[in-house]
This record gives structure tokens, C-alpha cells and sequence, in this order.
């Protein structure tokens, strides 16, 4: 990439139908190694919580922790557009979500991200309002894993997750997201919200056919063997080759 990444360019890119990749990065030289990979669209994700701090899911992430690591990532000044997720709980109200979104802006990020419908669009729509550029999350949301039995299940299956995922994507629509992730949803939905709706669509285990996909990055990586997504197929073990760089290393000394 040699120009800056904008939410208008991945507008372009999903009228022109040029597939949008997406990656997580929650460090500074993860987000720059990505950047001159030509990774358009970066996210600081609540993932960390897992494949970084140790937590057993996402609803443990603070705001002071995704602040952190949003300075790092933005340090590596990517011509990516990078961007960061609002915590589980950071924006229960309208002013809180607002708050807390100009608290990642001035953290780094260059647009937000949270999870949920037509049960957040007042937060939603206080956000675009106060300028800050916002991503949605459809489909599976992993900050309510717990209220789910702590299962990770495939939405859109019936008739009423259908009806429920086709109203929500309305509502991100009407409320200004340029873009929205869909996690898990049943692939000829999520196909059918691409071909519906204005804003970019970003797949994860949703099937082939949104505007983009994204994955995190370890699970692309293989750099946290101990649990690996079905959906994923890693490119690279660098787990193994870490441990056998770090066993021959001790070998040697």
C-alpha cells in the first residue's frame, strides 16, 4: 500500500468487488510486519484477551488494556486503517460508548468497533455522531460467549436468527457503519446481507462470499497452538519452528 487506507477506500474496494483482508494486531511490530504486507484494514481486537493476556475469553478485557495496546499498534503509523474494539461493558449508555470511543481514537485508533444491533443502535448512532467512524459486529459475539452456555454458536440458521440478522444489518446501515464484521452466520446470510446492504461486510467463518474476511492473527499464524478455531486453516507453524529455534538455542549453549 502506498496511500492511506480510508473507510471510504474500503468502500471502493466493495464496489469494485476487490476482496477487503483483515487481520488483528495487538502490538507494534505486528501491526507494521502486517501494514507492509499490504493488510488493509487492522484491528486491535478484544482477542487479546486470549491469545495475549491469558484470559479464558473476551469479557475480561479492560478499557486501560485495549487503550495499551491500541498505542502500540498505532506506533507503527500504518498506512493500514487501523482500528480497535470497545470492551465488554464500555458502552452501556450513549455517553459512555461515546466517551470511550474517543478514548481509543486518542489512544490511536481510527475507527471502533462493537458488538451488537438494533440493542445498541442509541450507542451506535452517538458515536457516528460525535465523528468517530464505527464497525459493527453481527452474528456470533463473543462478548456475550457466557450468556450462551459458553458455547461459540452458528447464527442464522432458522427463520428468526435470519429475520433477526437481516433487521440488525438494517439498522447498522441506517445508524452509518461503513463496515461490519459477521461472525459465524450462516454463509447464504451473510451473502445476502453483502448483496443488501451499502457497508463492507468481514467475514469470520461466515463463508466466501462477504467483502472480506478476517481472522486473528495467531490462529493465522500458528503462534497459539493450544486452541485453533475449526474454521481456520493456519498458514504457518510458528509455534513449532519457535520451539524448535529456542530447544536448539538451550542445545548449543
Amino acid at each position: 500500500m502506498s496511500t492511506k487506507i480510508t473507510p471510504a477506500t474500503l468502500q471502493r474496494m466493495k464496489q469494485r468487488g476487490e476482496k477487503i483482508a483483515a487481520l488483528t494486531a495487538y502490538d507494534y511490530p505486528m501491526a507494521k510486519l502486517l501494514d507492509e504486507c499490504g493488510v488493509p484494514l487492522l484491528l486491535v481486537g478484544d482477542s487479546l484477551g486470549m491469545v495475549v493476556l491469558g484470559y479464558p475469553n473476551t469479557t475480561l478485557v479492560s478499557m486501560a488494556e485495549m487503550e495499551h495496546h491500541t498505542r502500540a499498534a498505532a506506533r507503527a503509523k500504518t498506512n493500514a486503517l487501523l482500528g480497535a474494539d470497545l470492551p465488554f461493558h464500555s458502552y452501556e449508555t450513549s455517553d459512555q460508548a461515546v466517551a470511550n470511543a474517543r478514548r481509543l481514537i486518542a489512544a490511536g485508533a481510527e475507527y471502533v468497533k462493537a458488538e451488537g444491533g438494533r440493542d445498541i443502535l442509541p450507542q451506535i448512532r452517538a458515536i457516528v455522531a460525535a465523528g468517530v467512524p464505527f464497525i459493527g459486529h453481527l452474528g456470533m459475539l463473543p462478548q456475550h460467549v457466557l450468556e450462551e452456555g459458553g458455547k461459540y454458536r452458528i447464527k442464522g440458521r432458522d427463520d428468526v436468527g435470519h429475520a433477526k440478522l437481516l433487521a440488525d444489518a438494517a439498522a447498522l446501515a441506517e445508524a452509518g457503519a461503513f463496515a461490519v464484521v459477521l461472525e459465524l452466520v450462516v454463509p447464504f446470510v451473510a451473502q445476502e446481507i453483502t448483496a443488501q446492504f451499502p457497508f463492507a461486510t468481514i467475514g469470520i467463518g461466515s463463508g466466501r462470499h462477504c467483502d472480506g474476511q478476517i481472522l486473528v492473527t495467531p490462529d493465522l499464524l500458528g503462534t497459539y497452538p493450544w486452541f485453533t478455531p475449526k474454521f481456520v486453516q493456519p498458514k504457518l507453524q510458528a509455534a513449532v519452528q519457535m520451539r524448535t529455534a529456542v530447544q536448539e538455542w538451550r542445545a548449543a549453549l
